[in-house]
């Protein structure tokens, strides 16, 4: 990716990036092209010693002329979140640029300490949750925006969200394993990531912040490796077929850093381009239930 600067000024050069999921996969990659193209950045981590550590790399990389801070959190904690964004905006005063990157599938039923199923509470209340905490921060920026890295594995969830039953206890059974649950609960995961940024930027219409989110490809990454013999097998043979890290966060660094009179707020885009949407993820009902349903579940848990 960094090979066309030369030809380039980049728009993220001097400005500050909040990441998740920043010290290994996709994150990383992203993390390391946009310190070359001088933007100052925020890793928000749940492994001090990691994240220090890439940190570190980072600075060393591009002769210390960026700012790399870095902030704790454990992404299936709603307190820990909160805990997280106030020490960001205690110490950032800008926020020009949010990427929600932290991602996870889990192949038993866990729920986390707020009461929701691990996979959901990581892949979406975690970022709808980190989001709201930022957003005011973010519009003090002259042009922001956030953007959340979805997947194709969203056509999975050929049913959509299923209102009634959010804990997912019906993938995670005998019977619901046997077809393949956990794979279709992360899919509805990644559909709740398009469904939020759709809504979320039909909230910021007006304002100075756009939403995008993207679909990265299959990417060899370590995703999915720690869930067992089973999920490390079907990995290794899907990895035959993967992307680079670096291939995969190119979308993900061309929204960050294309001028925004080029995109579209609210969009799903693969490849650079636009992407292609299942039924379910072009539902605008379905994105402004979920909306209210995700604010509900982080209120209660604050009055918890």
């Amino acid at each position: 990716m960094s090979e066309s600067l030369e030809a380039i000024i980049p728009n993220t050069r001097g400005k500050y990036a909040v990441i998740t999921g920043a010290t290994s996969g996709i994150g990383l990659a992203a993390a390391q092209e946009l310190a070359v193209r001088g933007a100052n950045l925020g890793i928000v981590a749940r492994n001090a010693s990691k994240a220090n550590e890439v940190a570190d790399r980072l600075r060393a990389s591009t002769g210390n002329r960026i700012t790399v801070d870095v902030f704790i959190a454990d992404m299936s904690s709603q307190r820990s979140i909160r805990q997280a964004a106030n020490e960001i905006l205690e110490k950032c005063q800008k926020i020009d640029i949010l990427i929600n990157n932290a991602g996870a599938m889990f192949v038993n039923h866990k729920l986390t300490e707020d009461g929701l199923e691990m996979t959901m509470a990581v892949n979406h209340f975690a970022p709808f949750l980190l989001t709201t905490l930022l957003l005011e921060r973010l519009m003090e920026s002259e042009h922001a925006r956030v953007i959340t890295t979805s997947s194709h594995g969203h056509k999975m969830a050929m049913k959509g969200i299923d209102f009634d039953d959010l804990s997912g206890k019906r993938f995670f059974g005998f019977l619901g394993k046997l077809k393949g649950g956990p794979n279709f609960r992360y899919g509805e995961t990644k559909l709740a990531n398009i469904l939020f940024t759709a809504e979320l930027a039909q909230r910021l219409k007006g304002t100075n912040v756009s939403a995008y989110c993207f679909d990265p490809g299959l990417v060899a990454t370590n995703f999915n490796r720690d869930n067992g013999w089973m999920a490390r097998m079907t990995t290794a043979a899907m990895m035959r077929f993967a992307r680079t890290p670096e291939k995969g966060a190119e979308t993900l660094i061309w929204l960050a850093d294309t001028d925004e009179k080029n995109l579209e707020s609210g969009r799903y885009y693969a490849d650079k381009q636009v992407g292609t949407l299942s039924a379910q993820a072009r539902n605008t009902e379905a994105a402004k239930k979920l909306w209210e349903v995700s604010e509900s579940h982080i209120h209660a848990s604050k009055e918890r």
